[in-house]
């Protein structure tokens, strides 16, 4: 299973990977939810991380908050994805909804665009989408091209194990066309556990390697 660790700036990285981390997500200003990282720290993660042969995904997102943004927002959004590219990050985390709580379309074309050969993964905007329309959702991420969901299942506020039934669905509907990658509350004490009842391929999290803080 591929372990993605969430960090928040390069600080924790160098002991993210030693506990085996198989790829990073980073982040910066977690407290909201994560929001784009520096140029400079872009930089030092991209190069330490070949070294390691470990792959680095990017949220790109200006700010906290929604996911609903303006057009000099998605303006940000896609010089930071041409940047990230350029720089050699393996991939970007992003998620646009609109005001009807559905996918943006057009901010998220404008961005993928600007991530052409890079891998996408969708955010947990994707837990704010009605659940009606949660399978319309998945299939309008595979025909996009977007490799992997990252979702908890359920609003945050929930633990992750209460959330099987949904992940679940959402992974058969996935059946193999995009990688559904649980989140928010996996530990490398419940991992075990959630993995076996839900087969997943990937799994994302803060301490889903163990503690790093105290490595």
């Amino acid at each position: 299973m591929i372990k993605e660790v969430c960090v928040e700036n390069f600080t924790l990285v160098p002991s993210a990977i030693k506990k085996g981390a198989h790829r990073i997500e980073l982040c910066d200003n977690l407290s909201v939810g994560g929001t784009t990282v520096s140029y400079g720290v872009a930089a030092k993660t991209v190069s330490y991380c070949r070294n390691t042969n470990t792959k680095v995904m990017a949220i790109v997102r200006p700010r906290g908050g929604n996911f609903i943004y303006n057009e000099d927002e998605v303006d940000i959004m896609c010089q930071d994805i041409h940047l990230f590219n350029q720089l050699g990050i393996n991939g970007i985390v992003i998620g646009c909804l609109n005001r009807d709580n559905w996918i943006d379309e057009g901010a998220m074309e404008k961005c993928l665009t600007a991530a052409a050969g890079m891998e996408i993964t969708f955010h947990m905007a994707f837990d704010e989408i009605a659940p009606k329309r949660k399978r319309q959702a998945i299939d309008w991420l595979i025909s996009h091209g977007v490799h992997r969901i990252l979702t908890h299942g359920g609003p945050l506020s929930t633990r992750i194990e209460d959330n099987l039934s949904a992940l679940k669905s959402y992974i058969e509907h996935a059946s193999e066309k995009i990688i559904i990658i649980p989140g928010g509350g996996i530990t490398s004490a419940n991992l075990p556990f959630l993995s076996s009842e839900l087969g997943m391929k990937e799994a994302h999290g803060t301490k889903i390697v163990g503690d790093l803080s105290h490595s």
